[in-house]
């Protein structure tokens, strides 16, 4: 493949537009939602490229009430300037003010009726590691404050403070106020936005492929070139109906991730951040805990889930990366006798537990006897076929099992096996049907999965009436899989 030619200046331009148009999109998506959630202090309007609030005002979130959220939006073409003392102290290169001085400027404009406000600098490059005071910024809040107001005058801190007060005409106290309420919201690359934007359409009830996705961003461009410059909550549901984006109802989000970060923890209602406390530094090979890092403990984080919802929560988007077992787990905690309706993102579907289905389908059955012990040793093979790691894993181990049923879906085990949500549910209740009738002799289960992420939520929330459940992961070392959690059915 040859190498792509730099862009030109009128494609960068271009492509800055669309990363903005794509962040106004996201705050739109975020006031249906709110208001459908009934969040305190919701989003009402947004506003693109507003008069009257100074260098912040690419993207404005309007609230209820103060404060409201102004955003500068900066987008680069490569990463060969990151974030830090120079790039936000660099006159601009007509010889204008700084960046830093241009959002100072705006503070004190916005915050001088004494009004709280909420600033960020939003933009694909990424913090400089090696920075005084960028170094300093929390991930979770990402602000500065207060490691940033650490230490004395003669500190790298102290000394970079100053440089600071004085790029921008401030006092060293009036830069700490600033940056208290000054967000740097950065390393927001395009793939992460579009997945993060999708996964915020997901959850308010709307189609979230690319298409979808760039639909918003179009009609939010077009009302900026036709000077609407303020889109409110009515104007955005009725591009919603014009568009056809609809595709449900909005949901309250539970954000699991073991493998990666999730865009959608910032969000959610409920995130279990497990992405560093699991071994390895890539998402396809983290698959197990990191000492002293426990599967029980990821366990404990994921059911307290239920009791960390909005109260009278009835539907939930799960999102997320995690492998089968933890995604058994969180099905298990919401199980259906709850009446909590839980969804997740498969292929580009909402598989939801709610999901209708015209039969029960009932799964393929090859049972392999052992005489290990009492208990039930159960694989479901959806993608690919189990049955000899699992049988070796049972011998090596001497699990107490008698027998092992391997569970497939009607003409085997394949990556499409399963095309839907219908599909799924229906053979998620077509398992649990066939193991209620063939654990009655055993006391307890052992469970093995080879198949969707979505199979084995929907499994979980329907696993009731069954046995005391021992899950198994595969985490692809020499005895292939390791014992999980225990799940009380």
């Amino acid at each position: 493949m040859s190498d792509l030619p730099a862009p030109s200046s009128t494609g960068v331009r271009i492509a800055g537009d669309r990363y903005q148009w794509l962040v106004a999109w996201q705050g739109c998506v975020t006031a249906v939602r709110d208001a459908a959630m009934r969040v305190p202090n919701p989003v009402v309007a947004v506003g693109v490229e507003m008069d009257g609030v100074g260098n912040v005002d690419d993207v404005v979130l309007y609230r209820t009430e103060p404060p409201h959220t102004y955003m500068q939006v900066k987008y680069a073409a490569d990463s060969s300037s990151p974030v830090n003392e120079e790039y936000l102290l660099k006159p601009s290169d007509q010889g204008g003010p700084s960046i830093l001085r241009k959002v100072a400027q705006a503070w004190q404009q916005l915050a001088g009726d004494g009004l709280p406000v909420d600033l960020a600098l939003l933009s694909n490059r990424s913090p400089d590691a090696g920075d005084p005071l960028i170094s300093l910024r929390d991930s979770r809040t990402q602000l500065l404050v207060p490691k940033a107001a650490q230490q004395g005058p003669r500190s790298k801190k102290g000394q970079a403070r100053s440089r600071w007060a004085a790029g921008i005409g401030l006092s060293e106290d009036r830069l700490l106020d600033l940056l208290k309420v000054l967000r740097f919201d950065l390393a927001r690359d395009v793939l992460h936005l579009h997945e993060h934007l999708q996964m915020l359409m997901f959850a308010a009830g709307l189609r979230f492929d690319e298409g979808a996705m760039h639909a918003g961003a179009d009609w939010v461009a077009r009302q900026v070139a036709d000077g609407q410059r303020r889109l409110s909550l009515a104007d955005v549901r009725e591009a919603i109906q014009s568009l056809r984006l609809e595709a449900g109802s909005s949901r309250a989000v539970l954000s699991v991730a073991t493998l990666k970060p999730d865009p959608m923890a910032e969000d959610a209602d409920y995130a279990v951040d497990w992405a560093d406390h699991f071994e390895g530094a890539s998402p396809y090979v983290k698959r197990r805990p990191l000492a002293p890092a426990t599967w029980a403990q990821l366990q404990a984080d994921i059911e307290a889930a239920p009791f960390r919802m909005p109260p009278g929560t009835t539907s939930i988007a799960v999102t997320g990366s995690l492998r089968l077992a933890p995604a058994f787990v969180v099905g298990a905690a919401f199980r259906m006798v709850t009446g909590v309706d839980l969804a997740v993102a498969q292929r580009g579907q909402v598989w939801s537990s709610a999901a209708e289905y015209d039969a029960v389908l009932a799964p393929d059955v090859d049972e392999h006897a052992l005489g290990l012990g009492p208990d039930l040793a159960v694989a479901i093979g959806v993608a690919v076929d189990p049955t000899e790691d699992v049988l070796d894993f049972l011998r090596e181990q001497q699990i107490p099992v008698s027998r092992l049923l391997v569970l497939r879906p009607p003409g085997g085990a394949k990556d499409n096996a399963i095309p839907d949500a219908a599909t799924a549910s229906a053979l998620a209740v077509g398992i649990r049907g066939l193991l209620r009738r063939a654990c009655r002799t055993h006391p307890a289960i052992h469970l093995f999965q080879a198949g969707p992420m979505g199979l084995a939520l929907l499994l979980g929330n329907r696993w009731n009436r069954l046995r005391p459940t021992t899950v198994y992961e595969d985490v692809n070392g020499q005895q292939v899989y390791e014992k999980a959690f225990v799940v009380d059915a």
